[in-house]
């Protein structure tokens, strides 16, 4: 099976100069790993943004470095501008096919929870994603986490409610809590002051009334 294909060129500026990089649509990165000599790179921005919307996180690609013989690298981080987005570098990380990678996967909830439709509750996401091994061509970009049966608000998902394909392990313990649902809460509606002055008098005078009525009982009573 082919693999998404990537090239790059040496990069010799380093530090603050990268900003000249970027505004020329060029994004700085780092290769390393087996088999490759840790370097500095730079590719095109666009053309990586467009090929990681197509294959996602931890997406597995073939690299070539100023048209040298491409080798696998795995997408082992991108780091982003906080509020933009925008892709700001690449960590690529080359790998051999036939070894192991422990890496975080994002996890993606999905159905419909009867805690949350029905009952007004708000869904936690306790964990955003777990650590699994594989390797490199079986590491999924997402693992599905079904929420349909969180019914109540004392139900919980835990990591081994996860869907795990073929050939993946999951690393974290698989007790850990990913998703529950919190009641709704209940706000207390303001009285106006008028209306509690007016509440104090009304209880006041049923208290007075009640009390003459007692009175006059006990009296009759004699």
């Amino acid at each position: 099976m082919s693999r998404p294909k990537l090239s790059a060129q040496p990069r010799t500026l380093t530090g603050k100069q990268v900003r000249r990089l970027r505004r020329d649509g060029v994004l700085p990165a780092v290769v390393y790993g087996h088999g490759v000599d840790s370097r500095v790179v730079q590719i095109d921005a666009r053309e990586f943004d467009l090929l990681r919307r197509r294959t996602g996180r931890n997406a597995l690609l073939d690299l070539s470095v100023d048209g040298d013989r491409a080798v696998p690298v795995l997408v082992h981080g991108v780091q982003e501008h906080p509020v933009s987005r925008a892709t700001l570098h690449v960590d690529l990380l080359a790998v051999r096919m036939t070894e192991e990678l422990t890496v975080d996967v994002s996890i993606s909830f999905a159905g419909e929870s009867t805690a949350v439709d029905k009952l007004g509750g708000v869904l936690l996401h306790i964990r955003e994603s777990v650590q699994v091994r594989a390797l490199p061509d079986r590491i999924p970009s997402l693992l599905e986490l079904d929420i349909t049966p969180l019914e109540t608000f004392d139900d919980a998902l835990h990591v081994s409610d996860l869907k795990v394909p073929e050939g993946v392990t999951v690393v974290t313990d698989g007790h850990e809590t990913l998703a529950r649902v919190q009641p709704p809460r209940i706000e207390e509606v303001a009285v106006p002051a008028e209306e509690a002055e007016e509440a104090e008098e009304a209880l006041a005078a049923a208290e007075t009334v009640a009390g003459a009525e007692g009175a006059a009982e006990s009296t009759d009573s004699e």
